[in-house]
């Protein structure tokens, strides 16, 4: 191990990347931290113990929810926006020919994609600000309703995203690994050590809340290491090559991951699994006594940890990995891109037959892959349940479902792109 980060601090050109994203990284923590102007310290104070999912969320998507930061909405508008246009280049025949283009139809994509993160932001921002008010009972603001007010903390808001979305591209450029991957990344680890602070003051005050904190870090351990196996699970499918004259053909394998959508499908899945629950919020402060009743039905049914939002949540996970991966795995493209490089599949005809092929084997790593993801989804969940049911009491999870698989997803990615460096490092060296 030693020996490792000997190499990476020899090497120049890998040091300076890794500073370099560091630095983005503490600057992004500070911009946490920096609470909108005119936000009630007051309501503040309260919003720290408002709802664990409006928590998840922020973490989630990089935001700073807890100090009603310039960061409010972190990266969700950037997000949303990527997927609608995701969903686009399968309607929209011009951005399908886009996404196939390669390089310069991404660069195409992604410039689409930063336009419709502003007004989405601008909307969401007014939508997040009337969230927040609702969980503390002095208003965040002064005056809501008035457009002179809320407009510039809006503004602001929709701003501080788009900051965070330059902090990110310039990861992606100037440092090391995806930018916006490793913001939620720094969101989800920086929290860790305070909530394992504030369960060893718990455990201080009283012993019992030590044993479910050992359990619960035990089973975070052990779903780390399954997430890394079922992560870095494939399978490889035979391919040959046509050799030329005399040569015989060339071997080589194609690669469909078991877990082929990371956590995609837990972040639309939290999306419409929180619905019921933020409407039931904002209708329990309606003046009808018939709308407070259903309010309070849907806080209260869809509440986390309750059975029906589980089973909801990983319903949802599930039917949302195979409507992704139908989205983004294209077995006819794939059989098509084969068969164009002169290869085949042992045993399977080219064409119709190994598209339908892929097909299968997709659906089939889809529904381990949906299963493993839903799992992951709601584990940390069964396991607060267990101990909030138990006399032991319960502790606060130290990581989500979607948290475990965006923090090995990421190390993953760091440690391949590290590796790439060393090797392009020790290539140099014999110029």
């Amino acid at each position: 191990m030693f020996n490792y980060l000997k190499q990476i601090w020899a090497s120049k050109s890998l040091r300076n990347k890794i500073l370099f994203t560091v630095g983005i990284l503490v600057i992004y923590r500070m911009l946490a931290h920096i609470t909108v102007p005119g936000a009630s310290i007051e309501a503040l104070s309260q919003l720290n113990n408002s709802s664990e999912i409006l928590q998840i969320f922020s973490l989630l998507t990089g935001g700073g929810t807890e100090n009603f930061s310039i960061i409010l909405m972190g990266l969700s508008p950037y997000i949303n926006a990527s997927i609608i246009i995701q969903l686009l280049t399968v309607v929209i025949p011009k951005f399908e020919e886009l996404s196939k283009e390669g390089e310069q139809g991404r660069r195409k994509l992604n410039q689409y994609t930063r336009w419709l993160t502003f007004p989405l932001a601008f909307m969401q921002s007014y939508a997040m600000i009337l969230l927040l008010t609702s969980q503390v009972k002095v208003p965040i603001i002064s005056d809501i309703s008035n457009p002179g007010i809320v407009l510039p903390i809006m503004l602001t808001i929709t701003a501080g995203t788009v900051l965070l979305i330059w902090l990110g591209e310039l990861i992606s450029e100037h440092g090391i690994g995806n930018g916006i991957s490793m913001i939620i990344f720094a969101s989800i680890v920086t929290n860790i050590p305070a909530l394992v602070g504030q369960t060893l003051i718990l455990a201080q005050q009283d012993e019992t809340k030590l044993i479910p904190f050992i359990f619960t870090a035990l089973i975070t351990v052990i779903l780390l290491i399954v997430v890394v196996l079922v992560t870095e699970g494939e399978r490889r499918i035979p391919l040959t090559y046509a050799g030329r004259g005399a040569q015989k053909g060339q071997q080589a394998y194609l690669p469909m991951k078991v877990n082929q959508v990371g956590m995609i499908p837990i972040i639309f899945a939290v999306a419409l699994v929180t619905f019921p629950g933020i409407l039931g919020q904002f209708m329990q402060a309606a003046k009808s006594e018939s709308v407070r009743a259903i309010g309070e039905s849907l806080t209260s049914l869809f509440s986390a940890g309750t059975i029906l939002y589980l089973v909801t949540f990983f319903l949802l996970i599930f039917g949302f990995t195979y409507f992704y991966v139908s989205i983004t795995f294209n077995p006819k493209q794939v059989s098509e891109n084969i068969q164009k490089r002169g290869g085949y599949i042992p045993g399977i005809r080219p064409g119709e037959q190994t598209e339908k092929y892929l097909h299968q084997t997709s659906r089939r790593l889809t529904f381990f892959g949906g299963l493993f993801i839903a799992f992951i989804g709601v584990s940390p969940m069964l396991i607060q349940l267990f101990f909030d049911t138990s006399s032991m009491g319960s502790v606060p999870l130290l990581i989500s479902g979607a948290g475990l698989l965006i923090i090995v997803g990421v190390v993953l990615e760091l440690i391949r792109q590290i590796n790439a460096q060393l090797v392009m490092h020790d290539y140099k060296k014999f110029y």
